[in-house]
């Protein structure tokens, strides 16, 4: 089973694949799972890579300097701006927040960056576009 998995006891050969939430079933998770809309799931993702990010950039962006770690937030911009992207047709009315969001994101990325890249070289933008700041 991988690091990434859940799982409420050790797998037997039968259930190697089988991911289980703590404290849950597979069967109770997968239709718990299945009741959720797939924007809710998205955007809740979404939602969990902006605050990581938002903790890797440091103060700039309302993390903690103890935290502040530029090539994770790189990396997790990078996913969120993919992922925006992605699911940007069917996000409805969340599009635009998110959108504002991922942008702030990166502009205090390049706030709290020595060297900060040329606007469109920056985490994420050639997924959103360029950002000015």
């Amino acid at each position: 089973m991988s690091a990434n998995s859940y799982s409420t006891g050790s797998p037997s050969s039968d259930d190697a694949h089988t991911h289980v939430a703590p404290g849950g079933s597979t069967d109770e998770n997968v239709r718990e799972l299945a009741t959720i809309p797939a924007v809710e799931v998205t955007t809740r993702a979404i939602v969990m890579l902006m605050s990581a990010a938002a903790e890797k950039i440091g103060p700039e962006a309302g993390g903690e300097e103890e935290h502040k770690d530029l090539p994770e937030a790189r990396t997790l911009i990078n996913a969120l701006g993919g992922l925006f992207n992605a699911a940007s047709p069917d996000l409805g009315l969340h599009r635009k927040p998110i959108l504002d969001g991922v942008k702030a994101l990166q502009l205090a990325f390049r706030e709290a960056s020595a060297h900060p890249d040329e606007p469109g070289e920056g985490p994420g933008e050639k997924y959103t576009g360029p950002v000015k700041g």
